[in-house]
């Protein structure tokens, strides 16, 4: 029989292929805890009187996130509340929004829940159904989720955004941008975001470096309560596409999402040097007052767009 390597006991629920380790239901919790606080420390995404903004969806990867940066409000290092966004998609967001407040709930953290429709008037259903849509579901959902976070974040005094990147969704986001060869948005990935406006908040990713299988146990483990199903607009998606790819080849290349990131982080650097040279004008939206690169804003821009308006 298996027995877990740190400790020896059994039964061991994880045999980790990249690094041969494997791990009882205990000493797995502490060890991928132990790895995300650890990635806290390291990049100093979380220091001592911040504000911690989660942003919440219900969903595995938040679930965890607010878990253990909760560990640290329960210390007293830090404020924490959690931010859950109301898309609008008919069967789907409605069970992720009552699992978040429910989270939210049992550890008594203040939760403000808000909607696409209290904000740009319109559901992501209605918008995907709308005329003078020019972009798919993630591209528009991506633009307002952002806009709301951010909003509500600074209303709330946060000073970090956590979010519940992991390894795989990095992995994605590194392969998408080289192969569409946006070099913009490949010198933004990285831990933590650089804001270009006071108005924007420091963005974190603590769990950057847990891949998806083992969010999802640790939430199991943890016996914590999660909404498991999948949007039903992500499939269509490009990144559903390269997620697919990118599975595939771990399945006989175990560390192949370890060391595309870590490829990453080394040459980014040397990308950010080469390619940040041009300077952004950032100033702030004529029409909602978020920071903007042009008069308007993209989600003022969509908004009046999806009104049928040039």
């Amino acid at each position: 029989m298996k027995t877990c390597t740190k400790c020896g006991a059994t039964p061991v629920i994880i045999h980790r292929k990249a690094s041969g380790q494997m791990l009882c239901k205990d000493c797995f919790i502490e060890s991928a805890t132990e790895k995300v606080l650890r990635n806290i420390r390291r990049n100093k995404l979380i220091e001592r009187g911040d504000k911690v903004a989660v942003a919440l969806s219900g969903g595995k990867d938040s679930v965890m996130v607010l878990d253990i940066v909760n560990s640290l409000y329960e210390r007293n290092i830090i404020n924490l509340f959690a931010i859950t966004i109301d898309e609008g998609i008919e069967g789907y967001r409605k069970h992720g929004v009552e699992i978040a407040a429910k989270n939210a709930k049992k550890l008594g953290i203040d939760h403000r829940i808000a909607s696409f429709k209290d904000y740009f008037g319109k559901t992501l259903d209605e918008i995907l159904h709308n005329e003078s849509r020019q972009h798919g579901a993630c591209t528009y959902c991506g633009v307002f989720r952002r806009w709301i976070i951010n909003r509500v974040a600074r209303e709330e005094n946060a000073t970090k955004i956590a979010t519940g990147h992991n390894l795989d969704d990095e992995t994605e986001a590194i392969l998408m941008n080289y192969l569409e060869g946006n070099i913009d948005n490949l010198t933004r990935i990285g831990v933590k975001s650089e804001p270009k406006n006071d108005k924007f908040t420091v963005k974190i990713k603590p769990i950057r470096e847990i891949p998806e299988k083992e969010v999802a146990l640790y939430v199991i483990a943890r016996e914590l309560d999660v909404h498991f199903d999948e949007c039903p607009y992500s499939r269509e998606s490009f990144r559903g596409e390269v997620g697919r790819f990118v599975k595939e080849l771990s399945v006989n290349h175990p560390t192949i999402m370890y060391s595309t990131l870590k490829g990453f982080d080394k040459i980014k650097p040397a990308i950010k040097k080469e390619f940040s040279g041009k300077k952004v004008n950032m100033g702030n939206c004529i029409q909602c007052g978020e920071p903007a690169s042009h008069e308007l804003c993209r989600a003022c821009l969509f908004a009046k767009s999806l009104n049928g308006e040039q």
